[in-house]
């Protein structure tokens, strides 16, 4: 035994000798090590290595590090919108959200109202993030993204038409590729309402695979405005292009080839993103697709052999072949603010009219929000809008930060909008037959049907779940495996090697300590992780549980792509669950930081504690699924008895914590009012959510008198034959009765009436044809 001790100790002594010496271990661990990662690396494409290294990493990588800090989160500066971009919102938003209904947008006109256009136009809507010195607002990104959000609580059609054009397209490439010619003639004239862009990216043939778009550009000569130029030949094919049928300025992305030689010896330059004015030459456009009958402009382009100089190039000739980059690196701070602002917008709009909905309405004479399966649902809708606002902020302002979050675009995207179909469809469940039928009346079912429309583009969701949010960040927000994978690739092998070493020996290094600490923190249930003095007492259990969930998902990552290689790109299922994990990590995040930043309000506390809980839970579940459908079952078995020893630290939030999010968002006060701030709420009892509004000032303001009646009738007062007894008409009998004054009485009819407005479903002619029937007014029932 004593020789088998020595004989260990001897073995450990040389391999930490080997391991120090750096000589030792390049010549006999690292060089045959990289030699065999080099010859089995698949090689990357310019289009992937483009795409993999597009954007920053910001506090994504913490994540990925396994050890967040929460003084490191909480320095993040707190986004903040400036006077103007809140004067904006309170004025000229409020104005354009008044001109516009959304009913009368789909079945009469189809289109936002021509005064809405003229507004949005002369007021800048479409050059918030242009410059002032190119006549735009110069917005900051959470000023953009707030935007959207109000006009999302209003009608998607004005939203839209306001979220393309400051979003992906012309003049975000303008700003970051575009010539000066090009920027001083395009950006004023875009920020004015001049030009109304579109950008076309969608083939029918590539789909979701941009980067193998057939549309096509060959490099010739040709005659342009009297005179032959260096030009292209375009043939493109494209649909789903958002403004499309009323654009003046189309952007266009194709491959551009030049077999001729003309700019070079490369016969295929690449993907090109060039600008096209709609009435130039051959430019077919103007038909429209109607996606699940939203109204927004949105349809196909075609051109065939269109000839245009190589000045209509964004960034001109020089930028030939760059439109891939181009694309990768602006589409993260599009794909950040536009989806998950506009659905944070409805998920808004269902809290507070749905929230106040359930007190206005009765059922078995007790108000719906007292139900707790109604309460359950309401819990879901308060707690998920908390924690999608929580991370359209912080992601607008990793935005005005100067990041372009590549992998938290993806993660915001995906969540956020999946988060809003549950909201809104919660929200229909409560208000059962008033959600089914279409009509002036009905607030939420234009926002139900179109749920899907997010979901599908700026990436589909199953796609960015199982494709690009952990497949992007294991290589992006890793310390290490982007280093050794250039180092793999290296073109001076013995540099390479170098570079290998460093990488993954610091990767062995970062592995073996993760592993540890997932490991102590699992047996300690995290005690002992100290979160920063700094943070909420009350959320201190929070961010220990970070820090272990943490360092378990870099452990399970690691050992994942040491363990399946290459492999791991095919297993989408399971890579999607590690990318649940860290995007889970990301939302527990956003909710700490937004509670702590607002001043850790006590009201909002249950909000942020069920938001965290049912994060927490799907990751749990995450990292679960992963470990059950892992290859290696013996591996397997063994990082859950090491990772999760007791079993599960998080269940389901608790009916109590349930109720009271019910509560904060289905009664008046400064947590239904921060939930829901920035929606647009009209004052006008005849608009639909403004009579919400008013019937439940109402109810509230009659409870007492409500109580008294209830007393009365209880105390068998009112005489069984009044057939005014009833649900319906108690006041009157009660009144009758001598239980209620006349003034108590007419508060009560007051109250009835705005009631009856909320309840009200709308009917119609049995000839209504829909939108060719110029009658959309309808009849209230």
């Amino acid at each position: 035994m004593t020789f088998l001790l020595i004989l260990l100790i001897l073995l450990l002594a040389a391999a930490a000798f080997v391991l120090s010496n750096r000589d030792l271990r390049t010549r006999h661990l690292s060089r045959p090590l990289y030699q065999v990662f080099r010859r089995i690396l698949p090689r990357m494409s310019d289009t992937e290595r483009e795409a993999l290294e597009a954007g920053t990493v910001w506090w994504e990588g913490e994540l990925f590090r396994g050890r967040p800090s929460a003084r490191a989160l909480h320095a993040i500066p707190a986004p903040r919108l400036s006077g103007d971009e809140q004067a904006f919102l309170d004025n000229e938003v409020e104005t354009v959200c008044a001109l516009v209904n959304d009913w009368q947008v789909t079945r009469r006109d189809q289109d936002i109202p021509a005064e809405a256009w003229d507004y949005i136009k002369t007021h800048r809507f479409f050059g918030m993030i242009i410059p002032k010195e190119y006549g735009g607002l110069g917005f900051s990104a959470l000023a953009h993204s707030a935007v959207v959000a109000k006009l999302s609580t209003r009608c998607s059609a004005l939203s839209v038409t306001v979220m393309v054009p400051n979003s992906l397209g012309p003049a975000e490439l303008l700003l970051h590729y575009g010539t000066d010619e090009q920027k001083n003639h395009y950006l004023p004239r875009l920020a004015r309402g001049e030009d109304i862009p579109a950008f076309a990216l969608t083939s029918p043939w590539a789909g979701s695979d941009a980067a193998a778009i057939p549309d096509h550009g060959v490099v010739c000569k040709g005659e342009w405005q009297g005179r032959e130029v260096l030009g292209m030949r375009v043939t493109w094919d494209k649909r789903y292009i958002t403004l499309g049928p009323v654009c003046t300025l189309l952007g266009l992305a194709f491959r551009l080839y030049d077999p001729d030689g003309l700019l070079g010896d490369a016969p295929d330059l690449g993907i090109t993103c060039a600008l096209v004015p709609s009435d130039h030459p051959g430019v077919e456009i103007g038909r429209r697709h109607f996606p699940l009958d939203a109204m927004f402009m949105n349809g196909p382009t075609r051109g065939r052999d269109v000839f245009m100089p190589l000045d209509f190039i964004i960034g001109g000739p020089d930028m030939a072949g760059q439109g891939w980059r181009m694309l990768m690196e602006c589409l993260a701070a599009g794909r950040s603010i536009s989806l998950p602002s506009s659905y944070t917008g409805m998920a808004k709009l269902t809290a507070r009219a749905v929230g106040a909905y359930t007190v206005v309405r009765d059922q078995f004479r007790t108000r719906i929000h007292k139900f707790e399966g109604v309460a359950e649902a309401l819990a879901r809708i308060g707690g998920h809008t908390y924690l999608m606002d929580a991370a359209r902020v912080m992601t607008a302002g990793a935005v005005d930060l100067g990041e372009k979050p590549a992998v938290v675009s993806a993660i915001v995207k995906y969540h956020v909008t999946e988060r809003g179909r549950i909201v809104v469809n919660d929200g229909m469940d409560i208000i059962g037959g008033k959600g089914i039928c279409l009509g002036p009346q009905n607030f939420l079912g234009r926002a139900y049907q179109q749920l899907p429309v997010g979901i599908t583009v700026e990436g589909a969701n199953i796609l960015t779940r199982s494709l690009i949010i952990f497949g992007q960040g294991a290589i992006r927000c890793h310390p290490y495996v982007l280093d050794e994978m250039h180092a793999a690739q290296a073109a001076d092998p013995e540099q390479g090697l170098q570079d290998f070493d460093r990488a993954f020996w610091g990767h062995v290094r970062h592995t073996t300590t993760n592993a540890l600490r997932a490991v102590g923190h699992g047996f300690t249930n995290a005690l002992l992780a100290r979160p920063d003095t700094t943070v909420a007492p009350e959320m201190a259990r929070y961010y220990r549980q970070m820090t272990r969930f943490s360092a378990a998902f870099a452990t399970l990552a690691d050992i994942s792509m040491l363990t399946l290689g290459g492999s791991l790109k095919r297993r989408e299922s399971i890579s999607a669950r590690l990318g649940d994990i860290l995007s889970q990590l990301y939302l527990i995040s956003a909710v700490l930081k937004r509670y702590q930043d607002e001043g850790r309000q006590a009201a909002d506390a249950p909000l942020a504690h069920w938001a965290i809980q049912d994060a927490f839970c799907r990751a749990q579940d995450a990292c679960a699924g992963v470990l059950a459908n892992f290859p290696n079952r013996p591996l397997a078995w063994v990082l859950r008895a090491l990772l999760f020893p007791w079993g599960r630290p998080f269940t389901a939030p608790s009916d109590a914590l349930s109720m009271a999010v019910a509560d904060a968002i289905s009664q008046p006060g400064g947590a239904r009012d921060r939930l829901t701030r920035g929606a647009y709420v009209p004052r006008d009892p005849a608009e639909p959510v403004g009579a919400i509004e008013a019937a439940f000032s109402a109810v509230l303001d009659t409870q007492a008198i409500e109580a008294r009646m209830r007393e009365f009738e209880k105390a068998g007062r009112v005489p069984a034959a009044d057939p005014r007894a009833n649900v319906r008409d108690m006041a009157e009998a009660v009144h009758a009765a001598g239980g209620l004054t006349d003034d108590e009485l007419q508060r009560l009819r007051a109250r009835n009436a705005l009631r009856d407005r909320v309840i009200a479903v709308d009917d119609f002619a049995p000839d209504f044809q829909g939108p060719s029937n110029t009658d959309t007014t309808g009849e209230r029932s």
